[in-house]
């Protein structure tokens, strides 16, 4: 999630600490920790984790240790132990622990190991022979100090410290804490020593020392550029007021306070501490793994494979796209399957481009170049033929490592004529690779093909690599054998012809034909289906749980990208589009009945499951398979549908009658639920709302139709324009939040949400109508963060952070062009420009903190966002 100006000078209280998040060990994962923070704190400490160097300090007792009568009994929460070791070790990170207590005592006490920094008496000890370091006066001080100390206080109230005493007032009654108060002013007035005051305890010291020092000295010491530190003292207010702007303070109990937030316990401190440390280690490892948005896509219209840019595989389903992946590495591990080439000497890429308007996809290293490409194939067989080219003299390794069903099997393997064979296997499954001579050696319950190859010594100069999953090995050992470069040409003659026919603007004109390719490529031409995006469980916030399969067909995406690839001059997409979906009204009872989606061959989706055996890409889990949203009531879907049918009747010219039944079909959905309460167009997995943006889908649905009926002279079924007048109605009675100035996201809340905006971007209102003026004011203030905008911030029913979406970013550039601030709508379309993959692919998402993208990639929705603005600015180019 992206930071914001928000002012952290109040102190919010803590929600109470869910019972199921333990108080010993270490947290295993975010989940339970974003539901027991308040989503301001949660949001915090996301922020801080991502700092360059980050120092983490707390206080001892009453933080990391409960208070508790007997101070020698005061042992630390286990599980906030392990939190600080756990951080002391990561990289750019520290941990320390400032506490009044003797440092001997506080090493004794807490168990913390050296990576864990250790100030006792206040800052005034640093190491076990600070005795050393007194001069002579403060030695003679000392003496006479300890002497009179034990002539002036009862000795089961004193706890004597290298540098002096601490006095401890708790458990004492008004007489006794009288007398004692009166003997500690009588020991300042007559020795040397500096007093410092905490809950119950008086330190008294011939060093001077505050926890504002320790801590300025820590923070030097380990070059921190943010700090958060915790305490619960009056004694640790002196830190809290050291701590600057981008540091984070926090308070255990009620005391006055110069925190940002409170927390009621040391239990609340364990969570924190566990939530920081999986926040910081999921950034951290999320740094080193490859960034989402350099994978690049390989399509032909039936199966999708991404590469990454070091040349590897590493994601492919087969044979249906929701199918179980053979190469799973981007889902956090080598073992879960990939099938790589690079240049044996281990040099990294150079570049990586696609060969004109095409998928087909070159990656090059010094003296190697690599062409992969899925081969066009019958639209009536099952077959994936993967295609590798290898040219040039210098040498390459090849690593094929097949892993049967997400890595949940062992996959072995078998040398056969040219190439290698996979068993175990219901179809078959080869790699054919002729003169490549491999060692299939161990790896693990699995087994990895490998050979080094000079391209250069092959005939033609090429190795041809063809990886056949399916019947299709003829025509697979047609490609290896003297076909690959016929088959190549006809690939790219699919796309080269089909990019020609479309309508491109005249301004980023390559961006948006690769947005366009990429969508044609989502688009499954043996069923007509449109996947949302060929990936599952990219995570919308590294090492979050918001990670979720989007290998489906949408009937709201799938829509929107029919509609897309229309507006290009493309047709064929949106006719098989609605010849799927009318396949799947033929199987369903009733229209107003249609899921939010189904797999592209039309069936119900299995089961949402876990694969628990897979890290996640940068540790990001679980990994999901399935989609529970299938489920979910979403009443918002007849909208794009009807809207595909107005723009595609219209491109036509005429009105088949399949057409018009399956418009009167959504309006007779919308007629009778578009009153009903729902889960929205973003899934949330929460109890269901009125919300704004699914009434004007519902309106949007009434509206199309009747401009269908009009413009082909049809007489609507029902009473169609009364129910359009009564949407609307009460879209603008109950939708609108005067006290808020915007559309809010259900009716009586007053949350934003970006897709209020489609108030005035579906018609429902004119462009300068105040209100939605405003709704785009307010969104822009309060969910845009430079070159990305938000769904929204409010609570949703899930745990976790995630990025501003693309498609939100492209509703506002929308937004301003119909508002008429085109230099603004210029401004942040360049700035999402900026923010193409280097292969001119986008995720669904961008964290504007990390500066990294996240979620399923390739997304439908930010390439047909993309081109739909880049076709709206085409009539306002800037001077």
């Amino acid at each position: 999630m992206s930071t914001v100006e928000h002012d952290y000078t109040d102190v919010s209280p803590l929600t109470p600490i869910s019972a199921s998040v333990s108080s010993s060990g270490l947290l295993g994962d975010l989940a339970e920790a974003s539901r027991a923070l308040p989503d301001d704190l949660f949001r915090r400490l996301f922020e801080v984790s991502r700092s360059p160097s980050l120092l983490i300090a707390t206080d001892y007792d009453g933080t990391i240790a409960p208070i508790v009568d007997n101070p020698a009994e005061a042992y630390p929460l286990e599980s906030s132990v392990d939190s600080l070791r756990a951080l002391a070790l990561l990289p750019s990170t520290s941990a320390g622990v400032i506490s009044g207590r003797s440092l001997r005592d506080l090493a004794a006490m807490s168990r913390l190991p050296r990576e864990v920094h250790l100030f006792g008496s206040h800052g005034g000890e640093t190491d076990t022979d600070v005795h050393r370091a007194l001069d002579a006066s403060q030695r003679a001080t000392l003496e006479d100090f300890r002497r009179d100390l034990v002539d002036t206080l009862p000795a089961d109230v004193t706890e004597h410290k290298t540098a002096g005493a601490a006095v401890h007032l708790r458990g004492l009654d008004e007489e006794a804490r009288q007398a004692v108060e009166d003997g500690i002013a009588a020991l300042i007035e007559a020795h040397a020593v500096f007093p410092t005051r905490g809950k119950q305890v008086v330190d008294l010291s011939v060093v001077p020392s505050s926890k504002a020092e320790a801590l300025k000295n820590l923070r030097a010491r380990t070059g921190a550029e943010v700090v958060v530190f915790i305490g619960d003292d009056h004694s640790d207010e002196s830190a809290m007021e050291t701590l600057g702007p981008l540091d984070l303070g926090l308070k255990v109990g009620d005391d006055e306070t110069h925190a940002d937030f409170r927390l009621p316990s040391p239990d609340a401190v364990s969570v924190v501490l566990a939530a920081i440390y999986e926040l910081r280690k999921s950034w951290l490892f999320g740094r080193e793994a490859t960034p989402i948005d350099r994978h690049s896509l390989l399509g032909n219209g039936q199966s999708t494979a991404l590469v990454d840019p070091h040349g590897s595989i590493c994601w492919m389903p087969h044979p249906l796209p929701h199918s179980s992946s053979m190469f799973s590495e981007i889902l956090g591990t080598a073992a879960a399957g990939y099938f790589a080439v690079n240049a044996a000497s281990g040099v990294a890429p150079l570049t990586q481009r696609y060969l004109t308007h095409s998928t087909l996809l070159e990656t090059r290293w010094p003296g190697l170049s690599c062409i992969d490409y899925l081969a066009p194939v019958d639209g009536a067989s099952d077959d994936t033929i993967v295609v590798r080219v290898l040219t040039g003299d210098a040498p390459a390794r090849i690593r094929f490592a097949p892993r049967l069903d997400y890595a949940t099997v062992p996959t072995r393997m078998a040398p056969v004529r040219d190439g290698v064979r996979v068993l175990g296997t219901s179809e078959p499954i080869m790699l054919i690779a002729p003169g490549v001579d491999f060692e299939i050696v161990e790896a693990g319950q699995s087994q990895t093909a490998e050979a080094t190859v000079v391209p250069a010594e092959f005939p033609g100069g090429a190795v041809v690599l063809v990886l056949a999953c399916g019947s299709g090995t003829g025509d697979a050992r047609y490609i290896a054998e003297g076909g690959e470069q016929r088959v190549r040409d006809q690939a790219l003659r699919f796309w080269t012809n089909w990019t020609s026919t479309l309508s491109i603007p005249s301004h980023h004109r390559e961006e948006v034909i690769r947005s366009a390719i990429t969508l044609r490529a989502l688009c499954h031409e043996p069923t007509g289906g449109i996947l949302a995006a060929p990936t599952t469980s990219l995570p919308e916030g590294i090492g979050g749980v918001r990670n979720w399969d989007y290998r489906y067909t949408w009937l709201r995406d799938g829509s929107m990208t029919a509609r897309a690839l229309l507006a290009l001059g493309s047709p064929a997409e949106a006719e098989g589009f609605l010849s799927w979906l009318t396949g799947i009204l033929d199987h369903t009872v009733a229209p107003e009945q249609l899921h939010p989606l189904y797999a592209v061959d039309g069936s119900a989706l299995t089961t949402e499951a876990v694969l628990a055996h897979l890290p996640g890409y940068a540790g990001s889990r679980p990994v999901r398979v399935g989609n529970a949203a299938e489920h979910q009531v979403q009443l918002d879907v007849f909208g794009p549908v009807t809207e595909l049918l107005d723009e595609l009747t219209e491109h036509l010219g005429e009105l088949p009658e399949a057409y018009w039944t399956l418009t009167t079909q959504m309006v007779e959905a919308v007629s009778k639920r578009w009153f009903e309460a729902d889960h929205g167009i973003w899934e949330a997995r929460r109890a269901p709302k009125h919300n704004v943006y699914t009434r004007v889908m519902c309106w949007v649905t009434v509206d199309r139709a009747l401009r269908i009926a009009e413009r082909f002279d049809k007489q609507p079924p029902g009473a169609w324009r009364q129910l359009r007048e009564e949407i609307k109605s009460d879209i603008l009675t109950h939708g609108y939040n005067e006290e808020v100035g915007a559309f809010t996201v259900a009716y009586g809340e007053t949350d934003l949400d970006s897709a209020c905006l489609f108030v005035g971007l579906s018609g429902l209102l004119e462009p300068d109508d105040p209100r939605f003026i405003s709704t785009v004011d307010a969104i822009e203030r309060e969910l845009r963060v430079g070159p990305t905008v938000f769904r929204y911030r409010y609570e949703d029913g899930l745990p976790g952070l995630e990025g501003g979406f693309h498609i939100c970013t492209t509703w506002l550039i929308e937004a301003f062009i119909r508002v008429g601030r085109i230099d603004d709508a210029w401004d942040l379309f360049r700035q999402l420009d900026n923010l193409l993959g280097p292969t001119g692919l986008l995720p669904e998402e961008y964290d504007p903190v990390a500066e990294m993208h996240l979620g399923n990639h390739p997304q439908a929705y930010s390439h047909l966002g993309y081109i739909r603005v880049a076709q709206m600015l085409d009539a306002h180019r800037p001077s």
